[in-house]
């Protein structure tokens, strides 16, 4: 390294956010410039740990280019039922974008818990994914009124009912889907708890619903093609069941003190592929797409019924970095 700025170009460019902020201040003697670039790595890292509440919150506009900011807010988790624009309430595209280019650098970074978290996260959400066709939206409970025939509250309906033992929801789920029902109309503190704790069990019991309720009520009844829905429904469930999201359970923040290595994360995708291939759209993900988990972005892609690939909003960020160093 020539000089200490050399050093935080190199940090930039390996997305160390956190680092470059770090040691801005007392690398760059302009005290103007060391703030500029303390903001945007403040934005970066916000962004590397899918800290979505916050992708909207207020940075040195001047610091973070417009586009950047505009990018972030289509990831971003509303944080009263009212706020404009809806971010990933209005479409998860983005966000899984984001999931997939922060899996690829945690990847190549080795921060392999941090991979594995990420993918966990992708997992609670993908039925959203597979229902955003149909809704027009992407689970936004400020628009379940909005349903053709009813929606989910149509006559003879048990979405939401607490403790109707036809309902294969479990009991947190039914709690979940009844709070989703009213949560728009709660103050702003009740909704940010909902989207905390159960917006995540709404997934997982909408996919329910489609894929594999064994004592059918009217709740789907609005879907034009129910069969489409359960197929992509199936695999966002079956995803969350397999060896590489089981893995979060090894990792420090799960419930052991292992951290996976390379060759473990990759034999458990392996695994993941051969149990996927057998459901539906999961044939996907034997593709070979040069992504660091063959197949995840062909994967996101089938449940979607639509393109995703990994962004390229930590590499924008970054190269805003190293442009502001330079």
């Amino acid at each position: 390294m020539d000089s200490a700025r050399d050093l935080l170009v190199a940090l930039a460019r390996r997305y160390s956010f956190g680092d470059v902020g770090a040691l801005a201040p007392a690398v760059l003697k302009d005290g103007g410039r060391a703030a500029h670039v303390t903001s945007i790595c403040e934005f970066g890292q916000r962004l590397l740990t899918l800290d979505a509440e916050d992708f909207a919150a207020e940075v040195d506009r001047e610091a973070v280019p417009s586009g950047l900011r505009r990018r972030a807010r289509d990831c971003h988790m509303p944080q009263t039922a009212r706020e404009q624009p809806r971010g990933a309430l209005d479409s998860m595209r983005p966000a899984y974008a984001l999931f997939l280019e922060v899996i690829q650098v945690r990847w190549r970074r080795r921060e392999l818990s941090s991979m594995i978290a990420a993918v966990h996260i992708a997992s609670e959400y993908l039925p959203l994914l597979a229902f955003e066709p149909v809704l027009g939206h992407a689970g936004d409970p400020a628009r379940w009124s909005e349903l053709p025939d009813g929606g989910l509250r149509t006559p003879g309906s048990r979405f939401g009912v607490i403790g109707d033992r036809e309902c294969d929801h479990t009991r947190a789920e039914q709690s979940a889907a009844e709070r989703t029902l009213r949560v728009a109309l709660e103050p702003s503190a009740g909704w940010r708890a909902y989207l905390d704790r159960q917006h995540s069990q709404v997934a997982g019991a909408l996919a329910t619903c489609a894929a594999r309720c064994r004592h059918r009520c009217t709740a789907m009844d609005w879907v034009p093609d129910l069969e489409d829905l359960a197929v992509r429904c199936r695999v966002a469930l079956a995803f969350a069941d397999t060896p590489l999201v089981r893995l979060r359970h090894a990792a420090p923040v799960g419930h052991g003190f292992g951290v996976p290595s390379p060759e473990e994360v990759l034999d458990a995708w392996d695994r993941s592929r051969a149990a996927l291939d057998k459901n539906g759209v999961g044939h996907q993900v034997t593709m070979d797409d040069g992504f660091p988990l063959p197949g995840l972005p062909s994967l996101f892609s089938a449940v979607a019924s639509a393109h995703v690939e990994p962004a390229t909003l930590l590499a924008d960020v970054s190269a805003h970095l190293v442009e502001l160093l330079g």
